[in-house]
């Protein structure tokens, strides 16, 4: 007789006022003094992907995703991505941003963004 497993289910509510914690300079800021604050709420046994919550204030700071790939949705703020060669999208409330894997570029934060993040390694 086989047995079935139940699989625990994960929900997280209210994410634009869900506590991520302490506020820490961005290591990557290179305009703004800017300051970060992350909240990881599910991360695969495995550890190759990660869900959560990242909030930063307004600066510039490069980004690399040489060793993974990146699902943003942004939850509230204004920002503008840049790749390597220039090319810009804005970003706002509701959009959502995929970082492939090799993608290197710029962040420029406008205002507070608080997005929600599923980072995949390559594992």
């Amino acid at each position: 007789m086989e047995t079935t497993s139940l699989i625990d289910l994960s929900t997280f509510h209210d994410l634009a006022k869900a506590d991520i914690g302490a506020f820490s300079p961005k290591p990557t800021s290179i305009e703004g003094n800017q300051v970060e604050a992350a909240r990881s709420f599910f991360q695969s046994p495995d550890g190759t992907v990660d869900i959560g919550i990242w909030e930063c204030t307004p600066g510039r700071f490069t980004a690399d995703r040489s060793g993974s790939s990146e699902i943003c949705h942004i939850i509230s703020g204004r920002a503008e991505v840049s790749r390597a060669d220039g090319e810009m999208r804005a970003l706002g409330p509701g959009d959502l941003l995929v970082l492939p894997q090799g993608w290197k570029g710029e962040w420029l934060i406008r205002e507070t963004t608080r997005k929600l993040y599923v980072i995949q390694s390559a594992g």
